[in-house]
């Protein structure tokens, strides 16, 4: 898939004022500090289309990309950051968890995992919470150039054993990294035989 254009269409934190659900969209989450901005970036070609911090939690809205006037790219809050008030943490996850459940045009959460960490309970307990849900999901390794390939090889299977425990197949998995541009044409061929298929 070529990205011809993308261009930023609104941000909020209501599901009733996203944009009108008559495109397929696909939306990235993770832990805050994995890398998603980067990895939005790379794949779009736009150095500046997410926002990038080196501080955790920068992103706190639902932003949508409008990307070759047919699909949407949603750019979603990390979870999972302790170093904000109880009371903001909570706003957040009941309006993430209402755009997931409710959006009906969400054809896929790419929800990426740092590939130098062992499986983390939050992301397992994230991904368990989709499944019970019925929510379309595929995993996205980020910051794999940052490992060697034996290291990269081993929690990739180490994190696939224990997804195993629990589902019986594991969902699409990608490698990316941002530095590198690994698994930018796999990640973007996914969506597009998704939107063949759906059209």
């Amino acid at each position: 898939m070529e990205i011809k254009s993308a261009r930023f269409v609104v941000s909020n934190t209501d599901v009733e004022k996203c944009p009108r659900p008559d495109k397929p969209e696909y939306a990235f989450i993770g832990r805050s500090n994995v890398g998603k901005s980067s990895l939005i970036n790379m794949l779009t070609e736009r150095k500046s289309l997410a926002k990038i911090s080196g501080k955790p939690g920068k992103t706190r809205l639902i932003n949508h990309f409008l990307i070759n006037e047919e699909w949407y790219l949603v750019d979603l809050p990390g979870y999972g950051y302790a170093k904000i008030a109880k009371k903001e943490r909570e706003k957040w996850e009941k309006f993430l968890r209402s755009y997931i459940l409710k959006r009906e045009n969400l054809y896929n959460l790419f929800v990426l995992i740092d590939s130098r960490h062992s499986p983390q309970p939050i992301d397992l307990e994230f991904m368990e919470w989709l499944g019970l849900s019925q929510i379309p999901f595929s995993i996205v390794f980020t910051k794999t150039d940052k490992l060697k390939p034996e290291e990269l090889e081993s929690n990739l299977n180490n994190y696939t054993t224990k997804l195993l425990e629990t589902w019986e197949t594991v969902p699409p998995l990608f490698v990316s990294s941002a530095e590198k541009r690994t698994g930018r044409e796999e990640i973007l061929q996914y969506i597009e035989e998704i939107n063949t298929l759906s059209r």
